[in-house]
């Protein structure tokens, strides 16, 4: 690729990244390409869908989270893991809106996006809870599925950090 078309695809995911962020995923791609400083016709040559263009940024992003929980699982004991990563979970979406209505699954599936990559989202969501589980920490009959929803819940609250707080008293194991 030139040097020029780097350059003006990095300026289209940047803003890209900021339009989704602040506005979801209904902006458009003419939106995109005024913040980016280009026309449609050069979005549209290195995206040529809005849903190519998402799935680039979600991928990037989806491989940050990936990372985090990574680290967080050699880092911290399971149940502090699982705590922290369901924590960043919610304030990466109650931040970013595009982010939070994919992880809502509103017009992007981010789970099949990524498994695409080699960043298995699904994955490490799923070792989290199991070790948090195993460790006695988490309540065993908590599916994958319950915590996708609780963190859904959390980021639609006014107040996301109290939700956090009354979620993870009941996903606690009373044990």
């Amino acid at each position: 690729m030139r040097a020029d078309a780097e350059r003006n695809r990095a300026k289209v995911i940047e803003a890209a990244m900021a339009a989704f962020a602040t506005e979801g995923l209904a902006v458009s791609i003419a939106e995109i390409g005024r913040r980016a400083g280009v026309g449609t016709g050069t979005v549209s040559r290195h995206f040529p869908t809005k849903e190519s263009l998402y799935a680039a940024i979600v991928l990037t992003k989806v491989e940050e989270i990936v990372s985090r929980a990574r680290t967080l699982m050699t880092a911290e004991p399971p149940g502090e893991a699982f705590f922290s990563f369901f924590t960043y979970l919610v304030t990466q979406a109650a931040t970013n809106r595009g982010l939070a209505q994919a992880l809502n699954g509103g017009g992007f599936d981010v789970e099949s996006a990524a498994n695409r990559t080699e960043h298995d989202l699904e994955g490490v969501e799923q070792e989290l809870l199991t070790q948090a589980q195993a460790a006695g920490v988490i309540r065993p009959e908590v599916t994958r599925g319950d915590v996708k929803a609780l963190l859904v819940a959390c980021v639609a609250a006014p107040d996301p950090s109290r939700m956090i707080e009354i979620i993870s008293a009941g996903l606690r194991n009373p044990s």
